[in-house]
């Protein structure tokens, strides 16, 4: 008795698999050929993905970096911080990419001195809601500016009444000395509206043909105008 080989001849020897064996073979070489191509795939998606996080990670450090203010090249001086090199040609990248996002020119070191101020006489930084007394001395200048610049845009349905005052206008006590009020609300005297209603806020002193340009080591606490809280809204 002769018993029957299952696919019989021209047939795959697997059992229960009836297809052509050309055909299982080329099926095979196509899984090869197909897990092959996955693999290329796979290191050239894990490239590209790669190389689109650390462009997302490069772009956000640098906005970051020179979103506020100049992150390096800073004299502390009491409430203020002194950049003497803001406008030097020598200055860093990350210096000049704040300039340029800001479109500012700055100071070149033989034409003046850029104090900017975040923080009180107390350290405590400076809050749109809260009123504060600026004033005192100034440094030696042939002229001076006094700005609030704020750390962000301005609220659109703020209107702009002052941004700053300058050495000529600003009202003096008969000591000669001077005292502006930072305030949301109107204050009598010399008053610099806050840029809008809450947030933080940044103060900008610009010191023009003045010598301590190339001598901010100079400086002292006293030099410099004081930063008084005087009370925050509830």
């Amino acid at each position: 008795m002769r018993l029957a080989i299952p696919g019989g001849p021209g047939r795959s020897a697997a059992a229960g698999d009836d297809r052509p064996a050309s055909k299982v073979r080329s099926l095979g070489g196509a899984g090869r050929f197909l897990a092959h191509l996955w693999r290329k795939s796979s290191v050239a998606g894990l490239a590209v993905y790669a190389l689109g996080l650390g462009g997302v990670l490069g772009l956000a450090s640098a906005d970051w970096a020179t979103r506020g203010g100049y992150p390096f090249g800073g004299v502390q001086v009491g409430a203020w911080t002194a950049w003497p090199k803001a406008g030097a040609a020598n200055a860093d990248p990350y210096t000049r990419a704040v300039n340029a996002r800001r479109g500012e020119i700055p100071l070149a070191v033989g034409e003046g001195l850029l104090l900017t101020a975040s923080v009180d006489d107390q350290g405590q930084a400076l809050d749109a809601t809260c009123s504060y007394r600026v004033g005192g001395g100034t440094p030696p200048a042939r002229a001076w500016t006094l700005t609030v610049a704020g750390r962000g845009p301005r609220d659109p349905g703020r209107p702009a009444v002052r941004e700053g005052f300058t050495s000529t206008e600003v009202l003096r006590g008969a000591d000669g000395r001077f005292s502006v009020v930072l305030a949301p609300d109107v204050q009598p005297g010399n008053w610099l509206p806050s840029p809008r209603d809450s947030g933080p806020v940044r103060l900008a002193l610009r010191l023009y043909d003045t010598p301590v340009a190339a001598s901010v080591g100079s400086l002292d606490r006293d030099s410099v105008p004081a930063i008084t809280r005087l009370g925050c809204a509830s």
